[in-house]
């Protein structure tokens, strides 16, 4: 494998962050062709590389905005690159093998797969590589992605993250969080409350809800802020969550304020409102851009981002009242 010195990624890194970002000024919110073709325009000169074709199989649960944003990123790249992407998405880990299955059986050029269930992803991912394609990991999976062979990744740090997020209570004098895990067994999740818990100093509790259905996720926080008052934070792990628990904060009669992991655009009206604190930001829409440009910087050039020894990280960092306004035009693109 050659190895990409680490000097170069420090300059390298900003500079295909930097083109995601003007990217993002200019896609569309509404995804799929209009985004591409967005993002097309927006490109300061287009590859005149080979087609090829690029899967992009992640774990998402449908009409999670968050994954909206990931694959806004990744068609800015495809469109930029000359490639062909093909989306595709299934929460329950054995259909996301499957997913990747489906891709190797089209002979794709490369593929960029989240591992948030890694031992379900093991098997599959190796017959792509014995396959001769580059696979490229991104968002989850950062204990696993060089032991199971991928290239490179794209993501935070879940646990370091959700230290951070603890570090941050205890400069918030909170003394009793509630932190809501919407997937159990999501190993990015349980890794971002095990790192609240890692670092805050009061009480941390675990709640886990039925991600899938929001007025179940809204009674079942609603019910432990009726039942424990001495609860002052709610802690989520995504956008729609913390939205929802703004809601059960109200509907208990609860002083307990709301953080959050994750981005979107209603997210950022409630920080600004002051409804919600802060939010840690990952920067979905880079990582999905990465996760494509790397794999067709690889196939053009032999490219490793991180040198194929190092992860590439897109956050954790804080969007709070004092800056929200930095990034509240790119989230009302859908792109933050």
């Amino acid at each position: 494998m050659n190895q990409f010195p680490a000097r170069c990624l420090r300059r390298v890194a900003p500079a295909v962050a930097a083109a995601a970002l003007v990217l993002a000024g200019c896609s569309s919110a509404s995804g799929g062709k209009t985004a591409e073709q967005s993002a097309a325009q927006a490109s300061v000169g287009k590859a005149d590389t080979p087609r090829m074709t690029v899967a992009m199989v992640t774990h998402a649960p449908s009409g999670d905005t968050f994954w909206d944003t990931v694959r806004k990123g990744a068609e800015a790249a495809a469109a930029k690159d000359n490639i062909k992407l093909i989306y595709s998405n299934d929460e329950t880990a054995s259909d996301q093998a499957a997913l990747v299955q489906n891709a190797i059986d089209q002979k794709v050029d490369g593929i960029a797969v989240t591992l948030a269930k890694p031992d379900a992803m093991k098997g599959v991912v190796a017959k792509a590589e014995r396959a001769g394609i580059p696979v490229v990991g991104f968002n989850a999976g950062l204990s696993v992605w060089k032991e199971q062979g991928l290239l490179e990744f794209f993501g935070q740090d879940e646990s370091v993250s959700g230290q951070a997020l603890g570090t941050r209570l205890n400069a918030a004098d909170a003394e009793h969080a509630l932190c809501v895990i919407q997937a159990q067994g999501d190993v990015n999740l349980e890794q971002r409350c095990a790192g609240v818990k890692k670092t805050f100093g009061g009480r941390t509790d675990i709640l886990y809800v039925n991600g899938t259905d929001m007025p179940s996720v809204k009674s079942t926080i609603e019910a432990k802020l009726t039942q424990d008052r001495s609860i002052d934070y709610v802690v989520t792990l995504g956008a729609p969550f913390a939205l929802t628990a703004v809601q059960s904060v109200s509907g208990s009669g609860s002083k307990a304020k709301v953080a959050t992991f994750d981005l979107n655009k209603e997210l950022v009206a409630a920080v600004e409102k002051g409804a919600i604190q802060f939010a840690v930001d990952q920067q979905p829409y880079l990582q999905g851009y990465l996760a494509v440009d790397s794999l067709w910087l690889y196939k053009a050039n032999g490219n490793y981002m991180g040198g194929g020894e190092e992860p590439v990280l897109t956050g954790p960092a804080f969007v709070d009242k004092a800056n929200i306004h930095s990034v509240a035009s790119f989230a009302a693109n859908g792109t933050r």
